[in-house]
């Protein structure tokens, strides 16, 4: 019987090193790709193999697909580059379409390649209008969806159910909406978000809603996709839309922390922000907020998960469990008080 060994990109990552955590507790052989010089490696467990290589180098990854006699693998792209700015960034297209490529041909050359997952994320789905359920789709238009970062993740996305449909590529793809939860040491948007509520350092909220999911849920189902994903298929790895109103409670209930004083209206959050854009054109500063982090918290944040819960048994766990274990996490790290 051949071995299995998972290759693993985006392994210094926030979800990505949950995947490795994951894979590992249960026996596995992990191999991660990393770029070379990241100081986030450290966070990489000792017991994975470490490839440094670059996705936008396609030679470098020879050695993070070369495997031994006898061994199958299995690979989990998660490396992604993000970005909440929504304006076009050609280094956004190349690590998350280009990359993706990349990873796509080296699964077609290497036949001991059995099985790739791509992870995607749920801006590269259409929006649905409020009111109805955002599920999965078969194809993806870059055109379809707003913000760079979803577009690359749209073309990416087709990219790889391209390579199925034409080239045979045994590959499926997850979804994930937003990420939250204890070890993300780069400190995302998200979390720090949630440091600024609990620090009493966010005196002013915004209506609107997220969809955030625990990463070690989000980890679990990139797991069971490999384990379980059909050939060809997408999988919604979501959760039930929550207000920053509702988490800032949550925190509240758990660590007695206060809250936001007053919550703007989105309408008005509108003009605010437009305002803050035109002020930071001129003097050259990041704004404080924007009309694209007003879109998100307006847009229909309601996803299907269904088809990866019946499917590849993947659930999620409460708002409040989650939070309370990221908390628990960042006063280990004094990130808060």
């Amino acid at each position: 019987m051949s071995e299995t060994l998972y290759l693993v990109t985006g392994a210094a990552g926030f979800l990505g090193s949950h995947v490795c955590h994951q894979l590992l507790e249960r026996g596995e052989k992990v191999r991660a790709f990393v770029l070379d010089g990241d100081p986030a490696i450290k966070y990489i467990p000792k017991e994975a193999e470490i490839v440094k290589g670059d996705l936008c180098d396609i030679d470098s990854l020879e050695n993070f697909f070369k495997a031994p006699e006898g061994t199958e693998t299995i690979v989990l792209h998660v490396a992604s580059m993000v970005s909440v700015n929504p304006d076009f960034n050609q280094k956004l297209v190349d690590v998350n379409v280009g990359g993706t490529k990349n990873i796509i041909q080296k699964c077609l050359e290497h036949k001991e390649c059995k099985n790739l997952v791509y992870v995607s994320s749920t801006g590269a789905i259409p929006e649905l209008p409020k009111g109805q359920k955002i599920k999965e789709v078969n194809e993806f238009d870059a055109e379809k969806v707003v913000g760079w970062y979803s577009k690359t993740k749209a073309m990416a996305t087709q990219a790889v159910l391209d390579a199925v449909k034409k080239e045979g590529l045994n590959a499926c793809v997850v979804h994930p909406s937003g990420i939250l939860g204890p070890q993300d040491y780069a400190v995302g948007e998200t979390t720090g978000t949630i440091i600024k509520i609990i620090n009493g350092e966010m005196p002013i909220g915004m209506g609107g809603s997220f969809n955030l999911c625990d990463v070690r849920d989000l980890a679990a189902g990139c797991i069971a996709a490999a384990d379980r994903g059909r050939k060809g298929e997408c999988y919604i790895l979501g959760n039930e839309e929550v207000t920053l109103k509702k988490m800032c409670e949550l925190l509240d209930k758990d660590l007695h922390c206060g809250t936001c004083k007053f919550y703007l209206p989105l309408g008005l959050a509108k003009l605010l922000a437009k305002q803050m854009e035109r002020k930071a054109a001129k003097t050259g500063a990041k704004a404080l907020m924007t009309t694209f982090s007003v879109y998100n918290l307006e847009r229909n944040n309601a996803f299907d998960y269904s088809k990866a819960e019946k499917e590849l048994g993947y659930h999620t766990r409460s708002y409040a469990e989650t939070l309370h274990d990221e908390a628990v996490w960042l006063r280990a790290e004094g990130k808060i008080a």
